[in-house]
């Protein structure tokens, strides 16, 4: 929970790092809140029956919408990829594709252009603990 708020306080903060671990511990906290979200509104009967959702998904989807590209921007500058790469997922099934594997690559061990390593103090701090 503490990576999801994490990225809330930087809530449209496209420059500098995400790890690995912030970015999927946020998308794994965020689609589970959807779910609430969807559950809520068929159970208060706001869900549309087409849809199978309503306002409050729609709502907190939306107020997320920034948060999410801001930390997979981050992401992708982990591994030395301008944030603008998101664009890829234009491309039907190669570009979501492409996407998912930027996503769970392993970020530079040394610092690059969008800043320092976010896991470099992590190694020092285990050896001491």
């Amino acid at each position: 929970m503490d990576w999801y708020l994490k990225v809330l306080k930087n809530y449209v903060g496209f420059s500098g790092r995400a790890r690995r671990r912030e970015f999927w511990m946020f998308q794994l906290f965020n689609a589970i809140f959807l779910v609430a979200a969807m559950v809520l509104d068929n159970v208060l009967g706001l869900a549309s029956k087409d849809l199978g959702y309503g306002p409050i998904y729609g709502l907190y989807a939306l107020v997320l919408l920034l948060p999410s590209i801001a930390v997979a921007a981050r992401r992708l500058h982990d591994i030395g990829k301008s944030g603008w790469w998101q664009l890829i997922a234009i491309i039907p099934i190669i570009g979501v594709i492409a996407l998912i594997v930027w996503y769970v690559r392993e970020g530079d061990h040394v610092d690059n252009a969008y800043g320092p390593d976010p896991k470099a103090g992590e190694g020092a701090a285990a050896t001491v603990a």
